[in-house]
């Protein structure tokens, strides 16, 4: 006897939501979806998904419902805000954030959910980028009871490589943030390695090959590197804004703990910086240019 998938829900269409819902899709689980650009979905209701006007329409015949959204403040619009999930949310259900946000809005968020509605809160940030999602191959932090994470095991199996339980919720962000702290320093040091050789006369593009193995490589390294050498910047994989947001949270919840993260916050300053060149919404290999220019 075969058992029916749960259906499921996903709002936020983006980079990241676009391949992970596909991969959803082509793994035969029932999809409905939303996005506040609503042309976004079209592929998705070509491959088979249902698409709703409003969010608290997700929750009309989900088991779960997912975001995958781009700060704190656009998600407790999605489920705070008029027609959210909220207003639609039932006991029973269960949301599964793979946005990051700030680990404290989501503690508090996930109380009033379940407070209103008896639907509970699990905080599921990913690494990996848009090759990861595509893949099925993100790290996936998660925060929330551990008797609900089993249950959607199964699910986030389609998408990630690795799920490791870090806690309660909230402690899903914390963890990613500490991600980002280390993905955005590492982008930065990059960019002024991939600078400093070019400034120094070397064949920059084989600066990824040559550490390759050593105690410098990583995936940024193999990444970025080439790209950054060869001023390469599109297509758009992730954003500038990005990690800039990450960054602003680190420094947020070490100030929250009495704690200094100095190169966090060095860090920060800088994206800060080349994103107020009109960068924000450029892929991060054009950090290089804030160290070209910085030397011309």
């Amino acid at each position: 006897m075969t058992t029916a998938l749960p259906s499921l829900a996903f709002a936020g269409i983006g980079l990241m939501g676009l391949p992970m819902c596909r991969r959803l899709l082509a793994a035969g689980y029932p999809l409905t979806v939303w996005n506040r650009s609503p042309d976004k979905c079209a592929p998705l209701v070509a491959a088979g998904a249902r698409q709703v006007a409003t969010p608290a329409q997700l929750c009309q015949a989900a088991d779960v419902v997912m975001l995958c959204l781009a700060d704190t403040a656009v998600v407790r619009e999605v489920v705070f805000g008029t027609d959210g999930i909220a207003a639609g949310a039932q006991a029973g259900q269960l949301l599964v954030d793979f946005s990051s946000l700030e680990p404290a809005a989501t503690r508090e968020m996930a109380a009033a959910l379940e407070a209103a509605s008896g639907m509970r809160w699990l905080d599921t940030p990913v690494s990996g980028g848009t090759p990861g999602a595509e893949a099925g191959s993100l790290a996936i932090m998660a925060g929330g009871q551990a008797e609900d994470l089993t249950r959607v095991r199964p699910i986030l199996a389609h998408l990630g490589q690795r799920v490791t339980h870090m806690g309660a919720v909230g402690a899903g962000q914390v963890t990613k943030v500490c991600n980002q702290m280390i993905v955005a320093c590492n982008a930065l040091v990059i960019a002024e390695v991939v600078a400093l050789a070019e400034q120094s006369g070397v064949d920059a593009s084989l600066i990824a090959e040559a550490l390759a193995g050593g105690f410098a490589d990583s995936k940024p390294l193999q990444i970025l590197a080439p790209q950054m050498a060869e001023s390469r910047f599109e297509p758009v994989k992730w954003h500038v804004r990005t990690l800039l947001k990450d960054l602003d949270t680190a420094v947020t919840l070490s100030r929250e703990q009495g704690r200094a993260t100095p190169m966090s916050g060095l860090a920060a300053q800088l994206m800060r910086l080349h994103g107020s060149q009109g960068n924000l919404g450029r892929d991060p290999a054009t950090l290089v240019q804030l160290y070209r220019e910085e030397q011309a």
